[in-house]
């Protein structure tokens, strides 16, 4: 076992000491129960501790904030996991720390993805690790990804390492209308789901239209089988939804539902909606249908046709998490352009890069920097720092962790990048990454390289990449 590893295990050991007198005195204490529609209280919290840091400052770097700003030989200071101080050359280092030579180097927040199936797609891929799709019927809404996450899939090393990646939203798939709750994790080693996750960070809800729903479901010949059918299952179950969310604000008693419970979650605001979503036609009706039932769309994920309605995105305050140039592979994907993502930021939309994908997940930077190519050819000019907001301040966003995450702001979590060189090019690569101010991964030591359990021994793997 790892060192990490058997730190966790004696703080777990010393966890249990408290012992069954403490475990009934809890229960003693609980509230009590509302009646049978009574829900716990978030019964399966995070249990995340950051690792152990220490006071790290880097400077002469080039530090693009992730909020749009840019400081050139510019310096950032870490302590007690946050960011402590961010600014010129003239930023005030205090003696006796450790301190990291920037020069020449870009220093960023980490890297957040808003779509990843890491851990319910885990490496190995295969049949008996499928676990992302519960594609049983075009409604799960009572479904939780966090209960599929394998800790030990070895992609989530290879963000890290790779991608400079140090949060990300693990997503049901979308072979159904409501696919399921999602959850928020920190990018860094734990034995169980509950140790890497995000704490505070809203859940929220996957949802889908078009192709995969009606694919799935009408080849089973039964409903949905078109895309009315999409949008007439949505709406009963909405409908149904509504007076679940009725009785239970009135207090009135009911069988609990889960699938009710999330769905009447969303409608109150506690759980934000990431709609799968790929035509600009089926998005417009989607963003008429939250209306109609008053819930919020947080973001289309995909979305290759957002350029043509970003007026809407922007007026309805909907961000599009999207790819640099992936499109085509299906009849609804074939409509994307290059230029997508540089559209909807010109709009004033929220514009977001994401993966859905364990190897586009170690190269996010360089799918923006395709957009931001792609925008630049065709005479949008945005600048690379403000291109960052794409990958940081925008994602935490619509996740709802923007208080805590997705810039280099004084107070925030020290989720930090140095990249050697300009990250925006195919030859950098992340030197080292910061989460919560301890230091993951460090380029120049191999002790410095995360590796999962499940590797170790596996002949070409782990301890070799």
């Amino acid at each position: 076992m790892k060192a990490y590893g058997r730190t966790l295990l004696i703080a777990a050991l010393l966890a249990g000491v408290a012992g069954p007198a403490a475990a009934r005195k809890d229960k003693e204490d609980a509230p009590p129960a509302q009646g049978a529609s009574a829900e716990p209280d978030n019964p399966y919290p995070s249990t995340y501790k950051p690792y152990p840091g220490r006071p790290t400052a880097i400077r002469g770097a080039t530090i693009f904030d992730g909020e749009g700003g840019r400081i050139d030989n510019g310096v950032v200071f870490l302590s007690d996991g946050k960011v402590t101080a961010i600014g010129g050359p003239d930023t005030p280092i205090p003696a006796d720390i450790a301190v990291f030579d920037g020069t020449g180097k870009y220093v960023t927040p980490g890297v957040i993805d808003i779509h990843s199936h890491l851990g319910d797609y885990p490496s190995p891929g295969v049949e008996a690790n499928s676990d992302g799709n519960e594609a049983t019927a075009p409604v799960t809404a009572h479904v939780w990804a966090e209960h599929s996450i394998w800790p030990q899939d070895a992609g989530f090393s290879r963000a890290l390492a790779n991608g400079g990646v140090t949060s990300l939203q693990i997503l049901p798939g979308s072979a159904n209308l409501f696919g399921g709750r999602s959850v928020t994790l920190k990018n860094v080693p734990a034995r169980t789901m509950q140790g890497m996750k995000f704490p505070g960070a809203p859940q929220g809800l996957k949802m889908a239209c078009g192709e995969n729903p009606k694919r799935v479901y009408g080849s089973k010949g039964r409903e949905p089988a078109t895309r009315m059918g999409n949008m007439a299952v949505n709406r009963q179950t909405w409908i149904k939804a509504r007076e679940y969310q009725k009785k239970r604000a009135a207090g009135k008693d009911q069988t609990r539902d889960l699938g009710m419970e999330t769905l009447a979650d969303v409608l109150e605001g506690k759980i934000m909606v990431h709609n799968h979503c790929y035509r600009a036609d089926e998005m417009a009706n989607v963003i008429d249908m939250s209306k109609e039932f008053g819930y919020k769309v947080a973001a289309f994920h995909h979305a290759v046709e957002a350029y043509k309605i970003a007026d809407l995105l922007r007026d309805n305050g909907i961000c599009a998490a999207l790819w640099g140039d992936w499109y085509g592979f299906k009849m609804e994907a074939y409509d994307g352009i290059k230029e997508n993502l540089p559209l909807v930021h010109r709009a004033g939309a929220c514009a977001i890069v994401h993966s859905d994908d364990q190897d586009g997940i170690q190269r996010l930077n360089q799918e923006a920097a395709k957009a931001l190519g792609a925008g630049r050819r065709m005479g949008i000019d945005i600048s690379d720092e403000v291109a960052w907001t794409w990958l940081a301040i925008n994602p935490a966003r619509a996740m709802g962790i923007a208080e805590q995450t997705g810039s280099l702001k004084v107070g925030k979590m020290a989720d930090v990048v140095l990249w050697n060189g300009n990250p925006f090019s195919t030859y950098t690569r992340p030197e080292k990454v910061w989460i919560d101010g301890a230091l993951l991964y460090d380029s120049a030591n191999p002790k410095l390289r995360p590796v999962v359990d499940f590797e170790l021994g596996q002949i070409g793997a782990g301890d070799v990449k």
